[in-house]
């Protein structure tokens, strides 16, 4: 039933009601039962309907119960009793189902910005189209004020982007040529032309559209246990009821019972908490994928990072060049070329120095492969390299000598993260690369702890030293060194067997295996990063780690408001049948109640919607500095 119609009809029982209610005042009786039976008919016909077709699935729905006590109340004659039961059961419905679209006021809010139109490049001419009708390629045109409609590459202009559809940040971004651009983000000034490389269903905002719906759609754990509880508690107060009437032979009694035993409050105080949550989670860029995410998410004590992209910005930058045997400019080129295809951080940083220094990479590397977490092997100019870790060397059985491993050791001592390089034979010099640290992550470190978290450890391959540094710039609680990726799964699988809730927080791409090992996985895949929105279970769009604080205290005021509405709705049954039972509710008061409680429920999970971190004055005191553990 539409609620426009559920409306019309609790608008009419309602009048019938209150008219019949006047008509008994006015000792009209005859006409008043008619006012009232009239007014259970308009009302109760739905939940007859209902019931029905419950019934025909095997279901033993609330809506029977309600029918049951109905139908026995009009054969007491108990008029009054079924119109207001009628009535007020409707409209709690209907004030139930208007209540809980609040709690999707975060997916509603981000589906009314979907663009709708595209300005694009049609046989020469800038002409308006359905957004659904622009294809990849497509030139697209956005001004000030206007929404971009695709995900896409800057051609042309300049200007600032409103990207909190995506990452939940109002804090507007320049855009110039060759910046990415997303779908739903506003152009607040200036003006761009654009290349459209995703469109439709397959742009960043069409996703995660699509993931929240699915998360709001999902379950938690108790929300499941409580609809099983359900399909079993109904029967049960069934057969409660005959028993009490079999005890006390008073029908009105019997009846009120079955009313007042529905557990409407109960069955949904998990999905309009867990809805609300997931809601306020997109609004602030965090990614929430479902209920028994946000319940497992509530639930971890111990969060390990990796290292690069995470607790670093992810953007390493050669610092210095150390030759031996050929020049600087000779090791830049063949190592910037046999790092062409490399996908890795560090490796594209040493394409990008070639780059800055205007060294043509005319050539291709050959017999190109990969070592995960160790480097390359690759044949450059008819010179086999091997570029990468000390362990990689080794395992070539190419020695440092004593100038190399002097120089590697004063360079790591500066928090230098060193990529050897050398052919079969000898080292032919060190590239030294640094990354800074995120500028948010010492305060969200901070946050994380005064969560609650018991520890907070590093998960890295970069060599013990630059390690150290980083753990005691961020004050961890421990650290493990020069790890493979292999090696960080089994380090998640230990801290998971001390007991812990662990979680693993990277990039969503080189840590997809520790990831997806840790009973959450968090990635900081930043806006349209696909491989993180499809691997991790709890997503930062902003690739902010500020975010992640929020993230776990969300979830965790997620269950709490959870389980306050369950112990508020099993309460109010409790005291509803004491009363009953007592003979101080009857069957209206204790229906009134009873709907009045499911709103209370409701309302208090819209709550959420409005949820904020809240802290004192931006102060967070450090309750333990200790590193407890150095893994070579």
């Amino acid at each position: 039933m539409r609620r426009s119609d559920k409306k019309q009809i609790v608008i009419v029982s309602g009048s019938l009601l209150l008219i019949g209610i006047l008509l008994r005042e006015l000792d009209q009786i005859f006409i008043a039962n008619i006012a009232f039976l009239l007014a259970s008919a308009f009302a109760g016909i739905p939940i007859v309907i209902k019931a029905y077709q419950s019934l025909r699935l095997r279901i033993i729905s609330i809506e029977l119960l309600v029918t049951i006590a109905v139908t026995g109340a009009i054969i007491i004659g108990e008029y009054v009793e079924s119109a207001a039961v009628t009535f007020l059961f409707l409209f709690g419905a209907y004030l139930e189902s208007r209540t809980l679209e609040k709690t999707r006021s975060s997916l509603r809010s981000l589906m009314d910005l979907a663009p709708q139109q595209a300005r694009i490049l049609l046989n020469n001419q800038k002409m308006f189209v359905p957004v659904e009708d622009v294809k990849e390629r497509d030139i697209v045109f956005v001004q000030s004020g206007e929404k971009i409609p695709v995900d896409g590459k800057v051609r042309v202009g300049h200007a600032s982007v409103n990207e909190a559809t995506i990452t939940g940040e109002a804090i507007p971004v320049l855009k110039s040529k060759n910046d990415k651009v997303y779908s739903g983000t506003i152009l607040d000034t200036g003006y761009l032309e654009l290349e459209a490389e995703r469109v439709g269903e397959n742009t960043t905002f069409s996703k995660i559209l699509q993931l929240v719906e699915e998360a709001q759609d999902s379950k938690a754990k108790t929300q499941k246990y409580l609809e099983r509880f359900a399909s079993f508690y109904t029967p049960i107060i069934l057969l409660l009821a005959i028993v009490v009437f079999l005890f006390s032979k008073d029908i009105e009694l019997t009846l009120t019972f079955l009313v007042i035993s529905c557990p409407g409050a109960l069955v949904i105080s998990a999905p309009v908490s867990i809805v609300a949550g997931i809601g306020n989670g997109a609004k602030n860029g965090i990614l929430l994928k479902g209920g028994e995410i946000v319940e497992q998410l509530s639930q971890i004590d111990v969060v390990a990072f990796d290292k690069t992209g995470t607790l670093t910005v992810g953007t390493p930058e050669v610092s210095s060049i150390k030759a031996f045997g050929i020049s600087e400019k000779e090791l830049l080129e063949l190592s910037a070329t046999a790092e062409l295809f490399s996908e890795h951080h560090l490796g594209k940083a040493i394409v990008k120095e070639a780059d800055k220094r205007n060294i043509a990479l005319n050539k291709e590397p050959r017999e190109f492969r990969v070592f995960k977490g160790k480097g390359i092997e690759a044949k450059v100019a008819e010179r086999q390299l091997v570029i990468g870790t000390r362990k990689l060397l080794l395992e070539y059985k190419i020695q440092l000598d004593d100038k190399v491993r002097a120089y590697v050791a004063s360079e790591e001592e500066k928090g230098q993260t060193v990529v050897l390089v050398s052919d079969t034979q000898t080292v032919l010099g060190v590239i030294s690369i640094s990354d800074q640290l995120r500028p948010e992550a010492v305060m969200a470190i901070q946050k994380i702890k005064q969560s609650g978290i018991k520890k907070i450890v590093m998960l890295t391959g970069d060599n013990i030293a630059v390690a150290e540094i980083i753990a005691n710039q961020l004050k961890l609680d421990g650290y493990y060194a020069e790890l493979l990726p292999e090696q960080k799964v089994e380090r998640i699988k230990n801290l998971k067997s001390q007991g812990y809730k662990v979680a693993m927080v990277g990039d969503g791409i080189n840590d997809a295996p520790a990831i997806a090992s840790a009973d959450i996985g968090i990635a900081m895949g930043g806006a349209g990063t696909d491989v993180a929105m499809e691997t991790a279970d709890v997503v930062l769009m902003s690739d902010r780690l500020d975010r992640l604080p929020l993230a776990v205290k969300l979830a965790r005021a997620t269950v709490l408001n959870m389980k306050q509405n369950m112990y508020f709705a099993v309460a109010i049954v409790v005291l509803l049948l004491v009363g009953v039972l007592t003979k101080t509710v009857f069957l209206a008061s204790g229906m009134f109640i009873h709907e009045a409680s499911v709103l209370l429920v409701i309302l208090n999970a819209i709550r959420l919607v409005r949820y904020k971190d809240k802290q004192k004055n931006g102060i967070i005191e450090y309750k333990s500095n200790k590193l407890i553990s150095k893994i070579n």
